[in-house]
Protein backbone atom coordinates (compact mmCIF):
# COMPACT_ATOMS: atom_id res chain seq x y z
CA UNK A 1 0.00 0.00 0.00
CA UNK A 2 2.66 2.69 0.89
CA UNK A 3 4.47 1.60 -2.26
CA UNK A 4 1.45 2.35 -3.94
CA UNK A 5 1.33 6.09 -2.15
CA UNK A 6 4.42 6.96 -2.95
CA UNK A 7 3.91 6.40 -6.78
CA UNK A 8 0.63 8.67 -6.66
CA UNK A 9 2.43 11.31 -5.11
CA UNK A 10 3.76 12.89 -8.29
CA UNK A 11 0.95 13.25 -9.70
CA UNK A 12 -0.49 14.65 -6.39
CA UNK A 13 2.10 17.34 -7.20
CA UNK A 14 1.01 17.56 -10.47
CA UNK A 15 -2.41 18.18 -9.84
CA UNK A 16 -2.36 20.29 -7.16
CA UNK A 17 0.14 22.45 -9.38
CA UNK A 18 -1.93 22.62 -12.21
CA UNK A 19 -3.57 26.17 -11.21
CA UNK A 20 -0.45 29.29 -11.74
CA UNK A 21 0.76 30.75 -8.27
CA UNK A 22 0.17 33.76 -10.16
CA UNK A 23 -3.10 33.62 -11.72
CA UNK A 24 -4.25 36.28 -9.05
CA UNK A 25 -1.65 38.89 -11.36
CA UNK A 26 -3.91 41.40 -13.07
CA UNK A 27 -2.39 43.37 -15.91
CA UNK A 28 -0.75 46.23 -15.36
CA UNK A 29 -1.28 50.11 -16.65
CA UNK A 30 0.88 50.76 -19.71
CA UNK A 31 3.54 53.94 -19.14
CA UNK A 32 1.46 57.04 -20.34
CA UNK A 33 5.05 58.25 -21.70
CA UNK A 34 5.43 54.91 -23.15
CA UNK A 35 2.16 54.05 -24.25
CA UNK A 36 2.48 57.71 -26.44
CA UNK A 37 5.75 56.28 -28.06
CA UNK A 38 4.12 52.69 -28.84
CA UNK A 39 1.66 54.50 -31.03
CA UNK A 40 4.18 56.65 -32.81
CA UNK A 41 6.04 53.46 -33.69
CA UNK A 42 3.15 52.09 -34.83
CA UNK A 43 1.88 55.02 -37.18
CA UNK A 44 3.41 54.52 -40.39
CA UNK A 45 2.77 58.59 -41.68
CA UNK A 46 6.30 59.79 -42.71
CA UNK A 47 5.74 63.35 -40.93
CA UNK A 48 4.85 61.97 -37.83
CA UNK A 49 6.12 63.75 -34.87
CA UNK A 50 6.90 62.44 -31.09
CA UNK A 51 6.58 65.02 -28.98
CA UNK A 52 5.89 63.31 -25.57
CA UNK A 53 9.47 61.58 -24.72
CA UNK A 54 11.23 63.37 -22.24
CA UNK A 55 15.40 63.70 -24.15
CA UNK A 56 16.71 66.50 -25.74
CA UNK A 57 17.29 66.49 -29.64
CA UNK A 58 18.66 68.69 -31.91
CA UNK A 59 17.11 71.05 -34.76
CA UNK A 60 17.75 67.68 -37.09
CA UNK A 61 15.58 66.13 -34.35
CA UNK A 62 18.27 63.91 -33.62
CA UNK A 63 20.06 62.96 -29.76
CA UNK A 64 22.91 65.04 -29.05
CA UNK A 65 26.02 63.50 -27.22
CA UNK A 66 28.06 67.20 -25.55
CA UNK A 67 31.02 68.07 -26.88
CA UNK A 68 32.04 68.11 -23.52
CA UNK A 69 30.91 64.58 -22.53
CA UNK A 70 32.60 63.03 -25.33
CA UNK A 71 35.86 64.91 -24.41
CA UNK A 72 35.50 63.50 -20.74
CA UNK A 73 34.94 60.02 -22.23
CA UNK A 74 37.85 60.36 -24.18
CA UNK A 75 40.09 61.20 -20.82
CA UNK A 76 38.30 58.46 -18.76
CA UNK A 77 39.02 55.55 -21.68
CA UNK A 78 42.80 56.73 -21.71
CA UNK A 79 43.55 56.97 -18.39
CA UNK A 80 42.48 52.81 -18.64
CA UNK A 81 40.44 53.44 -15.53
CA UNK A 82 39.71 49.75 -13.47
CA UNK A 83 36.10 48.71 -13.24
CA UNK A 84 35.65 47.86 -9.79
CA UNK A 85 32.66 48.49 -7.38
CA UNK A 86 32.36 51.81 -6.03
CA UNK A 87 31.59 52.20 -2.48
CA UNK A 88 28.57 52.04 -1.52
CA UNK A 89 28.23 56.39 -1.39
CA UNK A 90 29.47 56.13 -5.14
CA UNK A 91 32.45 58.51 -5.71
CA UNK A 92 33.23 60.74 -3.45
CA UNK A 93 34.68 63.47 -5.41
CA UNK A 94 31.42 63.33 -7.56
CA UNK A 95 29.28 63.61 -4.65
CA UNK A 96 31.30 66.64 -3.76
CA UNK A 97 31.37 68.47 -6.97
CA UNK A 98 27.77 67.92 -7.26
CA UNK A 99 26.95 69.41 -4.07
CA UNK A 100 28.98 72.59 -4.77
CA UNK A 101 27.23 73.05 -8.43
CA UNK A 102 23.68 73.18 -6.21
CA UNK A 103 24.46 74.75 -2.68
CA UNK A 104 27.43 76.46 -4.19
CA UNK A 105 30.86 75.64 -2.42
CA UNK A 106 30.57 78.76 0.76
CA UNK A 107 27.38 76.74 1.72
CA UNK A 108 28.85 73.19 1.40
CA UNK A 109 32.18 74.47 3.42
CA UNK A 110 30.26 75.81 6.09
CA UNK A 111 27.07 73.20 6.49
CA UNK A 112 26.48 69.37 7.43
CA UNK A 113 25.16 67.60 4.15
CA UNK A 114 24.75 63.44 3.93
CA UNK A 115 25.01 62.61 0.35
CA UNK A 116 25.76 59.71 -1.67
CA UNK A 117 25.48 58.72 -5.51
CA UNK A 118 22.24 57.46 -6.51
CA UNK A 119 20.44 56.30 -9.44
CA UNK A 120 19.66 59.63 -11.19
CA UNK A 121 16.59 61.40 -10.23
CA UNK A 122 14.37 58.37 -9.61
CA UNK A 123 16.97 56.43 -7.23
CA UNK A 124 17.40 59.80 -5.41
CA UNK A 125 13.57 60.19 -4.92
CA UNK A 126 13.17 56.27 -3.81
CA UNK A 127 16.43 56.89 -1.40
CA UNK A 128 13.96 59.76 0.41
CA UNK A 129 11.13 57.53 0.48
CA UNK A 130 13.23 54.26 1.92
CA UNK A 131 14.71 56.99 4.66
CA UNK A 132 11.21 58.70 5.66
CA UNK A 133 9.72 55.23 5.78
CA UNK A 134 12.36 53.74 8.37
CA UNK A 135 13.59 57.28 10.20
CA UNK A 136 10.82 59.46 10.48
CA UNK A 137 10.56 60.68 14.42
CA UNK A 138 6.70 59.94 15.20
CA UNK A 139 3.85 59.06 13.60
CA UNK A 140 4.73 58.92 9.27
CA UNK A 141 4.14 62.00 7.61
CA UNK A 142 1.85 62.68 4.69
CA UNK A 143 4.32 63.87 1.29
CA UNK A 144 3.13 65.87 -0.43
CA UNK A 145 3.28 66.60 -4.58
CA UNK A 146 2.27 69.48 -6.78
CA UNK A 147 -1.31 68.72 -8.50
CA UNK A 148 -0.13 68.15 -11.22
CA UNK A 149 3.51 66.90 -10.96
CA UNK A 150 6.05 64.29 -12.84
CA UNK A 151 4.00 60.81 -13.61
CA UNK A 152 6.83 58.67 -10.81
CA UNK A 153 6.38 60.87 -7.72
CA UNK A 154 3.34 59.33 -6.07
CA UNK A 155 4.74 55.86 -7.18
CA UNK A 156 7.80 56.04 -5.92
CA UNK A 157 6.70 57.07 -2.35
CA UNK A 158 3.85 54.86 -2.13
CA UNK A 159 5.80 51.81 -2.79
CA UNK A 160 8.07 52.52 0.02
CA UNK A 161 4.74 52.52 1.76
CA UNK A 162 3.72 56.03 2.09
CA UNK A 163 0.69 57.76 2.26
CA UNK A 164 0.65 60.30 -0.83
CA UNK A 165 -1.55 63.81 -1.39
CA UNK A 166 -1.15 66.98 -3.69
CA UNK A 167 -1.09 70.55 -3.38
CA UNK A 168 -2.45 73.03 -5.25
CA UNK A 169 -0.32 73.92 -7.97
CA UNK A 170 -1.62 74.84 -11.43
CA UNK A 171 -4.11 77.09 -12.42
CA UNK A 172 -6.27 75.67 -15.42
CA UNK A 173 -8.22 79.12 -16.16
CA UNK A 174 -5.26 80.79 -16.79
CA UNK A 175 -2.59 77.99 -17.56
CA UNK A 176 -0.58 79.22 -14.70
CA UNK A 177 0.55 79.05 -11.32
CA UNK A 178 -2.24 78.75 -8.70
CA UNK A 179 -0.26 80.60 -6.08
CA UNK A 180 -2.98 81.57 -3.95
CA UNK A 181 -3.98 77.90 -3.72
CA UNK A 182 -0.66 76.56 -3.21
CA UNK A 183 -0.11 78.42 -0.08
CA UNK A 184 -2.93 77.17 1.19
CA UNK A 185 -2.49 74.15 0.45
CA UNK A 186 0.85 74.31 2.66
CA UNK A 187 -1.36 75.83 5.49
CA UNK A 188 -3.77 73.14 5.69
CA UNK A 189 -1.32 70.38 5.99
CA UNK A 190 -0.90 69.07 9.28
CA UNK A 191 2.36 70.25 10.93
CA UNK A 192 5.74 68.62 10.10
CA UNK A 193 4.52 67.09 6.82
CA UNK A 194 7.03 66.22 3.52
CA UNK A 195 6.58 68.85 0.71
CA UNK A 196 7.99 67.44 -2.52
CA UNK A 197 9.24 70.95 -4.95
CA UNK A 198 10.10 70.93 -8.27
CA UNK A 199 13.77 73.50 -8.01
CA UNK A 200 13.14 74.54 -11.89
CA UNK A 201 10.95 74.14 -14.92
CA UNK A 202 8.14 72.13 -13.37
CA UNK A 203 7.30 68.79 -15.00
CA UNK A 204 4.81 68.85 -16.59
CA UNK A 205 3.38 72.28 -16.57
CA UNK A 206 6.76 74.43 -17.17
CA UNK A 207 5.63 76.97 -14.44
CA UNK A 208 8.02 77.85 -11.51
CA UNK A 209 7.06 80.80 -8.54
CA UNK A 210 8.81 83.66 -9.19
CA UNK A 211 11.43 84.43 -6.48
CA UNK A 212 9.09 86.62 -4.38
CA UNK A 213 6.58 83.35 -4.61
CA UNK A 214 9.61 81.17 -3.47
CA UNK A 215 10.20 83.14 -0.31
CA UNK A 216 7.30 83.19 1.03
CA UNK A 217 6.58 79.81 -0.05
CA UNK A 218 9.90 79.55 2.57
CA UNK A 219 8.36 81.24 4.61
CA UNK A 220 5.06 79.14 5.11
CA UNK A 221 7.19 75.80 4.83
CA UNK A 222 9.04 77.10 7.75
CA UNK A 223 5.97 78.12 9.47
CA UNK A 224 4.55 75.01 9.63
CA UNK A 225 7.86 73.34 10.07
CA UNK A 226 6.94 71.19 6.71
CA UNK A 227 10.30 68.71 5.01
CA UNK A 228 10.90 70.66 2.34
CA UNK A 229 12.50 67.99 -0.81
CA UNK A 230 13.95 69.84 -3.98
CA UNK A 231 13.36 67.52 -7.09
CA UNK A 232 16.48 69.03 -9.21
CA UNK A 233 16.39 67.63 -12.77
CA UNK A 234 17.38 70.88 -14.85
CA UNK A 235 19.83 72.99 -13.36
CA UNK A 236 21.02 74.98 -16.03
CA UNK A 237 18.94 73.27 -18.54
CA UNK A 238 15.68 75.40 -17.88
CA UNK A 239 17.03 79.20 -17.95
CA UNK A 240 20.45 78.41 -19.48
CA UNK A 241 22.10 79.62 -16.21
CA UNK A 242 23.03 77.17 -13.45
CA UNK A 243 22.61 79.69 -10.24
CA UNK A 244 19.29 80.83 -11.41
CA UNK A 245 17.86 77.49 -11.61
CA UNK A 246 18.91 76.71 -8.57
CA UNK A 247 17.66 79.65 -6.55
CA UNK A 248 15.14 78.50 -5.69
CA UNK A 249 17.04 75.83 -3.50
CA UNK A 250 19.39 78.34 -2.36
CA UNK A 251 16.41 80.85 -0.96
CA UNK A 252 15.40 78.09 1.56
CA UNK A 253 19.05 76.88 2.51
CA UNK A 254 19.40 80.36 3.93
CA UNK A 255 15.75 80.53 5.04
CA UNK A 256 17.39 78.30 7.83
CA UNK A 257 15.43 74.81 6.12
CA UNK A 258 17.06 71.67 6.53
CA UNK A 259 16.12 70.18 3.27
CA UNK A 260 16.90 67.59 0.97
CA UNK A 261 18.03 67.99 -2.42
CA UNK A 262 17.30 65.19 -5.48
CA UNK A 263 20.48 65.63 -8.41
CA UNK A 264 19.43 64.62 -11.82
CA UNK A 265 22.68 64.59 -14.22
CA UNK A 266 20.38 62.57 -17.18
CA UNK A 267 18.98 66.39 -18.83
CA UNK A 268 21.84 68.57 -18.25
CA UNK A 269 24.40 66.49 -19.26
CA UNK A 270 22.98 64.18 -21.83
CA UNK A 271 23.17 61.55 -19.85
CA UNK A 272 20.08 59.92 -20.16
CA UNK A 273 21.11 55.80 -19.68
CA UNK A 274 23.61 56.27 -17.37
CA UNK A 275 21.83 57.01 -14.28
CA UNK A 276 23.53 59.56 -12.85
CA UNK A 277 22.45 61.28 -9.77
CA UNK A 278 23.04 62.66 -5.96
CA UNK A 279 20.95 62.54 -2.80
CA UNK A 280 21.65 64.71 -0.47
CA UNK A 281 20.24 66.19 3.15
CA UNK A 282 20.96 68.57 5.56
CA UNK A 283 22.27 67.62 8.89
CA UNK A 284 22.65 70.12 11.96
CA UNK A 285 25.94 68.74 13.18
CA UNK A 286 28.23 67.05 11.96
CA UNK A 287 27.40 64.18 14.55
CA UNK A 288 24.37 64.19 13.56
CA UNK A 289 25.57 63.62 9.69
CA UNK A 290 27.92 60.95 10.64
CA UNK A 291 24.50 59.01 11.78
CA UNK A 292 22.25 60.11 8.30
CA UNK A 293 25.38 58.94 6.29
CA UNK A 294 25.34 55.68 7.86
CA UNK A 295 22.11 54.84 7.24
CA UNK A 296 21.77 56.02 3.82
CA UNK A 297 24.32 53.65 3.47
CA UNK A 298 22.26 50.78 4.49
CA UNK A 299 19.30 52.00 2.55
CA UNK A 300 21.93 52.31 -0.56
CA UNK A 301 23.02 48.23 0.26
CA UNK A 302 19.75 47.00 -0.24
CA UNK A 303 18.25 49.37 -2.77
CA UNK A 304 21.26 49.01 -5.80
CA UNK A 305 24.24 48.04 -3.39
CA UNK A 306 26.80 50.10 -5.46
CA UNK A 307 25.79 52.99 -8.34
CA UNK A 308 27.20 52.69 -11.77
CA UNK A 309 30.75 54.03 -12.43
CA UNK A 310 30.86 55.62 -15.78
CA UNK A 311 28.46 59.06 -16.03
CA UNK A 312 30.00 59.71 -12.19
CA UNK A 313 33.52 59.78 -13.71
CA UNK A 314 32.30 61.54 -16.78
CA UNK A 315 30.05 64.42 -14.83
CA UNK A 316 33.23 64.51 -12.19
CA UNK A 317 35.90 65.42 -15.04
CA UNK A 318 33.78 67.64 -16.80
CA UNK A 319 33.19 69.47 -13.17
CA UNK A 320 36.83 69.42 -11.89
CA UNK A 321 38.40 70.37 -15.01
CA UNK A 322 38.89 74.41 -15.92
CA UNK A 323 38.28 74.00 -19.38
CA UNK A 324 35.59 71.26 -20.22
CA UNK A 325 33.40 73.37 -16.67
CA UNK A 326 33.20 76.29 -18.74
CA UNK A 327 32.49 74.75 -21.90
CA UNK A 328 29.78 72.51 -20.71
CA UNK A 329 27.98 75.43 -19.35
CA UNK A 330 28.15 77.25 -22.38
CA UNK A 331 26.93 73.78 -24.22
CA UNK A 332 23.60 73.35 -21.70
CA UNK A 333 23.03 77.24 -22.29
CA UNK A 334 22.71 76.90 -25.67
CA UNK A 335 20.53 73.63 -25.54
CA UNK A 336 17.61 75.38 -23.04
CA UNK A 337 18.41 78.92 -25.52
CA UNK A 338 17.20 76.78 -28.52
CA UNK A 339 14.23 75.41 -26.85
CA UNK A 340 12.98 79.07 -25.54
CA UNK A 341 13.77 79.64 -29.34
CA UNK A 342 11.10 76.97 -29.84
CA UNK A 343 8.67 77.90 -27.74
CA UNK A 344 8.96 81.67 -29.40
CA UNK A 345 8.34 80.50 -32.68
CA UNK A 346 5.51 78.07 -31.87
CA UNK A 347 3.21 81.10 -30.52
CA UNK A 348 4.42 83.41 -33.37
CA UNK A 349 3.52 80.89 -35.86
CA UNK A 350 0.23 80.10 -33.60
CA UNK A 351 -0.86 83.54 -34.11
CA UNK A 352 0.09 83.29 -37.83
CA UNK A 353 -2.03 81.08 -38.09
CA UNK A 354 -5.08 82.93 -37.02
CA UNK A 355 -5.58 81.71 -34.01
CA UNK A 356 -7.37 84.13 -31.07
CA UNK A 357 -6.27 82.43 -28.26
CA UNK A 358 -4.02 83.90 -26.00
CA UNK A 359 -0.63 81.76 -26.04
CA UNK A 360 1.34 83.89 -23.75
CA UNK A 361 1.72 80.55 -21.72
CA UNK A 362 4.44 79.09 -24.08
CA UNK A 363 6.97 81.64 -23.53
CA UNK A 364 5.83 82.26 -20.31
CA UNK A 365 6.88 78.65 -18.92
CA UNK A 366 10.37 77.49 -19.01
CA UNK A 367 12.11 74.22 -19.49
CA UNK A 368 11.86 71.05 -21.72
CA UNK A 369 7.96 70.80 -21.36
CA UNK A 370 5.17 73.09 -22.35
CA UNK A 371 1.49 72.88 -20.91
CA UNK A 372 -0.45 73.57 -23.06
CA UNK A 373 -4.16 74.02 -22.13
CA UNK A 374 -5.22 71.81 -24.73
CA UNK A 375 -7.74 69.25 -23.52
CA UNK A 376 -7.30 65.19 -23.56
CA UNK A 377 -9.36 65.16 -26.73
CA UNK A 378 -7.97 67.48 -28.51
CA UNK A 379 -4.26 65.83 -27.98
CA UNK A 380 -6.37 61.90 -29.64
CA UNK A 381 -7.24 64.79 -32.57
CA UNK A 382 -3.75 65.64 -33.01
CA UNK A 383 -2.54 61.91 -32.96
CA UNK A 384 -5.64 60.67 -35.52
CA UNK A 385 -5.83 63.41 -37.79
CA UNK A 386 -1.95 64.98 -37.47
CA UNK A 387 0.38 62.27 -36.42
CA UNK A 388 1.45 64.34 -34.03
CA UNK A 389 1.97 62.67 -30.56
CA UNK A 390 2.10 63.85 -27.26
CA UNK A 391 0.47 63.22 -23.61
CA UNK A 392 -3.43 63.24 -23.09
CA UNK A 393 -2.59 66.35 -20.54
CA UNK A 394 -1.47 68.29 -23.59
CA UNK A 395 2.40 68.82 -22.20
CA UNK A 396 4.47 68.94 -25.35
CA UNK A 397 8.24 67.92 -25.22
CA UNK A 398 9.65 71.44 -26.82
CA UNK A 399 12.91 69.52 -26.95
CA UNK A 400 11.20 67.52 -29.76
CA UNK A 401 10.34 71.03 -31.60
CA UNK A 402 12.87 72.00 -34.65
CA UNK A 403 12.39 74.49 -36.99
CA UNK A 404 11.16 71.63 -39.74
CA UNK A 405 8.14 70.69 -38.01
CA UNK A 406 7.02 73.53 -35.89
CA UNK A 407 5.00 75.11 -38.58
CA UNK A 408 3.31 71.95 -38.63
CA UNK A 409 2.60 71.67 -35.21
CA UNK A 410 1.43 75.22 -35.03
CA UNK A 411 -1.11 74.46 -38.03
CA UNK A 412 -2.22 71.74 -36.36
CA UNK A 413 -2.69 72.90 -32.70
CA UNK A 414 -4.97 75.72 -34.69
CA UNK A 415 -7.05 73.25 -36.10
CA UNK A 416 -8.01 71.47 -32.92
CA UNK A 417 -8.28 74.30 -30.99
CA UNK A 418 -10.46 77.16 -32.91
Amino acid sequence: MLAKISKLTPFVARQTRAFSRWSHVEMGPKDPILGVSEAFLADPHPDKMNLGVGAYRDNAGKPVVLPSVKEASTRINDANMNNEYAPIIGIKRFNDLSLNLAYGADTVANSHIAALQALSGTGSLRMLAGFIARHWNGETPTCYMSNPTWGNHHTIFQHAGLKTATYDYYDPSTIGLNFNGMCQSIKDAASGSVFVLHASAHNPTGIDPTPEQWAEVSRLMKQKDHFVCFDMAYQGFASGDCDKDVNSVRQFVDDGHKLCLLQSFAKNFGLYGHRVGCFSIMADSAEEKARLDSQLKIIARALWSNPPIHGARIVQTILDDAVLKPQWYAEVKGMAERIISMRTLLKGLLHAEGSTKNWEHVTDQIGMFCYSGMTGEMVDKLATEHHIYMTRNGRISMAGCTTQNVPILAKAMHAVTK
